[in-house]
């Protein structure tokens, strides 16, 4: 057996330790799913807050409010680190809770000060006149906004939500430092383990790598899917 082989088998091979690369990409993909799902939902609630905002003639008290705490939230998650973010969480906030959900919240707060603004520009693409058809055929400004404004934005930004997709996976990396087992924590184990620093680290970075491309290749799918429904 080459040197070579002998050191990959004695790196993943021996013991199993190629485990905890698997366990450790369960649990990447399981936060980067559900931190989606939780950045859509407040981005879509950012959105139309401030959105509703800029377009209302009567600014109530209550929209302003809302408005002013939409700010904040964006200009305080937008403008620190994820990595502050996910240990103000961990050993601040929610000191007592369990890692993985501490880190699913984490990075589904970050996410959503990015989706709010990619949801945000995808209202305000649609074209005005949409809105006043809404008018025309008897919906109300709400109705409007959920059958006619919201699909069709999700149909333009859906390209811009599925690559943060993409970048919140790779953001999970650094999911590690508040002691959750993700992928790259799982390569680092492996190197504490065998004081083998090289194979480890590359399995890690061509694993993501081959992730990311998969990814990348699905969203170009849905590039060339939507360009050819709008020339339908």
């Amino acid at each position: 057996m080459s040197n070579l082989a002998q050191q990959l088998y004695d790196d993943f091979i021996a013991k199993q330790r190629y485990m905890y690369l698997v366990d450790g990409l369960k649990n990447t993909i399981l936060i980067t799913f559900f931190a989606l799902a939780i950045g859509v939902v407040l981005g879509v609630l950012i959105a139309l807050v401030r959105v509703s905002y800029a377009q209302a003639e009567k600014k109530s008290i209550p929209l302003r409010i809302m408005n002013l705490i939409c700010g904040l939230y964006l200009t305080i998650i937008r403008g620190t680190p994820m990595v502050v973010q996910l240990m103000i969480m961990y050993f601040v906030i929610m000191s007592a809770g369990q890692p993985l959900t501490i880190a699913i919240l984490s990075f589904g707060i970050n996410s959503g000060a990015y989706v709010a603004e990619v949801i945000r520009s995808g209202i305000q693409s649609v074209d005005r006149g949409q809105r006043e058809a809404g008018r025309s055929l008897g919906l109300n400004g709400r109705q409007t906004m959920v059958r006619i404004i919201l699909p069709q934005a999700f149909k333009n930004v859906a390209p811009a939500i599925f690559n943060e997709f993409i970048m919140l996976l790779k953001e999970t990396s650094v999911a590690g430092y508040v002691g959750i087992q993700d992928l790259t924590k799982g390569g680092d184990i492996i190197r504490s383990i065998t004081y083998d620093a090289f194979p480890p680290l590359i399995a890690v970075a061509l694993i993501y790598l081959v992730i990311v491309i998969c990814l990348t290749q699905v969203l170009h799918h849905i590039e060339g899917r939507l360009a050819k429904s709008d020339l339908r």
